[in-house]
């Protein structure tokens, strides 16, 4: 499964601090029916993610029943992000 869409970035300070982006609502959707087959522990969807030139793997994160993209900090290096910027994100889903 691939998904595309673009979000806003943002950061959450917690006890690890991680930036991420939220997955829109009609993506949860299709993500929610496919993680079934594919999640791990905790409801993570392993994924291939790309942010401009840049890709990366990681897992979904599952929040208050969306999805959250981690967006590490070699990305937001490479494709000169900061807090607040609207980007394109397009998804692989690993299964």
């Amino acid at each position: 499964m691939e998904l595309a869409f673009s979000g806003e970035l943002w950061w959450w300070k917690g006890p690890a601090p991680w930036h991420f982006v939220t997955v829109p609502d009609d993506e949860c959707a299709a993500l929610s029916t496919a993680s079934a087959a594919v999640s791990y522990g905790w409801g993570m969807v392993p994924v291939t993610a790309r942010i401009g030139a840049t890709s990366w793997r990681t897992s979904l994160f599952p929040r208050d029943g969306r999805y959250l993209v981690p967006v590490k900090t070699r990305v937001r290096a490479a494709e000169g992000l900061a807090v607040g910027d609207r980007v394109a994100v397009h998804l692989t889903v690993d299964v």
